[in-house]
């Protein structure tokens, strides 16, 4: 079994993008999520009906942010390759516990996996949850964002 080694490192130790060339394109798809715990007196706003804001209605433009970010990955992020989404779905739901769960699922026929869009796309939508709700409160957490599956490419990955 080889070690593994940095993907995006040359021989030589520089940063370097991955060359994709040889590869055989494959349908493709990774889920993100973000979880971001708010204060009690944004839960009660939420539990009053969709809270909305001079921005707009909160959840609808988060959607809409992570779709664009989703779409903007490899502006972002450097070593990425721009590839054509050809699927971006987004959830944004409150669970038992009071928190917002944003779920971020990303689908590509292509040559490389879209893990990182569905990253991207989970965290900037619930930067936009605290960018619309901090002038309610800034006790605002993004807890957690995390890569939840992956299909597609050398192997698939299940943290559900």
């Amino acid at each position: 079994m080889t070690e593994p080694s940095f993907t995006h490192l040359k021989p030589d130790g520089h940063p370097g993008m991955v060359d994709v060339g040889a590869k055989r394109a494959t349908q493709r798809e990774a889920g993100a999520r973000a979880i971001v715990r708010v204060p009690e007196a944004v839960t009660r706003l939420l539990e009053a009906g969709e809270i909305r804001t001079r921005k707009g209605p909160v959840f609808h433009t988060a959607i809409l942010a992570g779709t664009m970010a989703a779409k903007r990955t490899s502006d972002l992020i450097p070593l990425c390759h721009p590839l054509p989404i050809e699927g971006c779905d987004i959830t944004i739901e409150v669970d038992d516990r009071a928190r917002i769960v944003v779920e971020c699922w990303v689908r590509v026929h292509h040559k490389t996996g879209v893990e990182m869009e569905a990253l991207v796309g989970a965290s900037v939508a619930a930067l936009t949850i605290y960018d619309m709700c901090k002038s309610i409160s800034h006790d605002i957490r993004i807890e957690e964002t995390r890569l939840i599956a992956k299909t597609g490419g050398k192997s698939d990955v299940s943290s559900l």
